[in-house]
């Protein structure tokens, strides 16, 4: 792999102490980085989309119990000295191939984990049928790696959605038609947000109900069933663009408890509802300003059109909000997926304070993710 920083300014990056910018690739090993582009930080374990860091400071990731082996089905607990504290192995029954290019690797779980509240883990998983894939989410018991509560998207949506789904083809004949890639927990109302690649499709679901709270959809009103159309945001102004094919969508707090920030990878690539006009032009990190009450939605900030085709990404990719403000963007499929930019933004002023260029990987290895995590937390202990 290659490793290039194009600009690095660290008095105005976002690294702390002992923060790296990590690099969560769609396979092989995740590496972290320093603002030189020096990998300070690798796993030997190869690692699949997942990679997060919990509550305790403990690394999740999803992994295989072999590198060889060709299944991701171990999702492991870990600190980042290696030392495993949980491991949960799941049988490869339902497995299925998540990269149109991967003709051998398959995975269980395929784009998303995070922890709840409780502690359990809530994944991203298919409904274990033979016709329908990543449209499930299972709550897995942290404790006893049991499911305890299943959330299986064809109950909640119009059943058009997935039973007249053409918009993609999968060799095995089996219907992607939402293909969950994010979740995201809000705390504020015990909700949680999720994205849908192939229905360019942001929704809020509540979470012990799954009733749906709002939908952030580039199809019509007019094409919704009318019991869905009330729950529909409204572009606030003419700047407002919906997205298309969009990656790792995360809610904020404002301060104003109707008022949320929602923040995203707009990939622009219009799947099955996208703006076909703009499809393929250009990606970009985008935030928006949400009324919950009011059921409106408004572009605050956005960085990437500008850039064009160079840095349009067709799949992969995030926008990560960091604690001094600014912006990790990831153009993780750039050049038909033969790079991976990474960029920090600033976006008081739109300038790029990090920039890092990452090529040479091996298939399908390009960052899925990039993330900015402290290596040490302030409570962490050296002891000889």
């Amino acid at each position: 792999m290659s490793l290039k920083v194009k600009k690095a300014d660290k008095t105005k990056m976002s690294i702390g102490n002992s923060s790296l910018t990590f690099l969560v690739r769609s396979t092989q090993y995740p590496v972290g980085v320093d603002a030189d582009g020096e990998i300070r930080w690798y796993s030997t374990n190869y690692v699949q989309h997942i990679f997060k860091v919990l509550s305790n400071g403990h690394l999740l990731y999803l992994t295989k119990p072999d590198n060889k082996d060709l299944v991701y089905n171990d999702l492991l607990e870990t600190d980042f000295m290696g030392r495993v504290y949980r491991e949960y192995q799941f049988s490869t029954e339902t497995r299925n191939n998540e990269s149109a290019n991967d003709k051998t690797e398959t995975t269980i779980i395929h784009h998303d984990a995070i922890e709840l509240p409780n502690h359990n883990l809530l994944l991203t998983v298919s409904d274990g049928g033979s016709k329908y894939v990543e449209d499930t989410m299972v709550e897995l018991s942290r404790k006893t790696g049991k499911v305890v509560k299943v959330i299986d998207l064809k109950k909640l949506l119009p059943a058009e959605l997935y039973e007249t789904y053409k918009a993609t083809k999968r060799a095995d004949g089996k219907l992607d038609w939402f293909h969950q890639n994010s979740i995201d927990y809000d705390t504020s109302d015990d909700s949680i947000v999720i994205s849908s690649r192939n229905q360019d499709l942001v929704m809020k679901l509540d979470y012990k109900t799954s009733k749906i709270k709002w939908l952030f959809s580039s199809k019509s009103a007019s094409k919704w069933p009318l019991k869905y159309r009330k729950l529909l945001l409204k572009a606030a102004d003419s700047q407002t663009t919906f997205t298309g094919g969009q990656h790792a969508a995360t809610i904020w707090p404002t301060g104003e408890a109707d008022q949320k920030q929602l923040v995203l990878f707009n990939n622009n690539m219009a799947v099955s509802n996208g703006d076909k006009k703009t499809s393929g032009k250009y990606s970009e990190g985008v935030s928006y300003l949400i009324d919950e009450q009011d059921k409106t939605i408004k572009k605050t900030w956005s960085y990437g059109k500008t850039l064009g085709k160079t840095n349009f990404s067709e799949v992969i990719g995030c926008t990560r909000k960091l604690t001094n403000g600014d912006y990790l963007i990831d153009f993780g499929f750039n050049d038909q997926g033969k790079t991976s930019r990474i960029v920090e933004v600033d976006p008081k002023t739109n300038k790029v304070v990090y920039n890092l260029t990452f090529t040479n990987f091996t298939t399908i290895g390009y960052a899925y993710r990039a993330e900015r995590f402290s290596l040490y937390s302030q409570n962490y202990q050296f002891k000889l």
